[in-house]
């Protein structure tokens, strides 16, 4: 493994390790600032994520090296700005913040908006999936609680009073066995059109050869 690369792994390790925790005094001394500002540059940060590494430095005395962070992040927006990784990026649900330049950034934006769509699209399913799966979990505990009900009123134990407040009780749990039903009907319908409008939309983005 060459020597830039050897740099750009260990970086990307301090980077990993740190997050937004504080850098400690050997991270500070030790870092190759080139090498985080490229694999900044190459995750599509702003140059605002600089500061929090000089902020963390400065409490061991350590000033990071911005020309050289500088340097290493504008080679890796280089790589970030490339048209397929906008498309991945948008795919995942990235948030772009504008970090291109203007040269690259007519390209990376069609195409991050491309992936964009896609991901959005898959999300409408995911949550129509979440949705009809959380209400018939509740029609079930509905269902059941129905059916307790239903026992209890016909037993030769209960009082009449009893029989009263279980009728009221059983009105109420029918009326909401209904509207759940009436929602997880409605929620098959809406996820129905939402497989559709993805299964045409990726039919489409597939011939962008992203």
């Amino acid at each position: 493994m060459g020597g830039k690369w050897v740099n750009i792994f260990v970086a990307s390790v301090v980077i990993g390790l740190s997050g937004c925790a504080s850098m400690n005094a050997d991270e500070c001394m030790a870092s190759d600032w080139f090498a985080i500002g490229h694999e900044d540059g190459s995750r599509g940060y702003t140059s605002d994520q600089f500061g929090s590494y000089r902020k963390s430095c400065a409490k061991h005395g350590v000033s990071p090296d911005f020309s050289a962070y500088q340097s290493g992040r504008d080679q890796g927006l280089v790589e970030f700005c490339q048209p397929g990784r906008g498309f991945n990026y948008g795919v995942n649900g990235g948030q772009y913040r504008g970090v291109c330049s203007v040269e690259m950034e007519a390209g990376f934006i069609d195409a991050y908006r491309a992936g964009y769509q896609l991901y959005t699209l898959r999300s409408y399913v995911n949550t129509a999936n979440s949705q009809i799966y959380n209400k018939k979990k509740e029609l079930e505990v509905a269902e059941k609680s129905a059916a307790a009900t239903g026992a209890a009123l016909v037993s030769g134990e209960t009082t009449t009073e009893e029989r009263v407040l279980l009728l009221v009780d059983l009105k109420q749990l029918s009326e909401h066995i209904g509207q759940l039903e009436l929602e997880i009907e409605s929620l098959i319908i809406d996820r129905a059109q939402y497989e559709q409008d993805l299964q045409i939309y990726e039919q489409t983005v597939s011939a962008y050869n992203y």
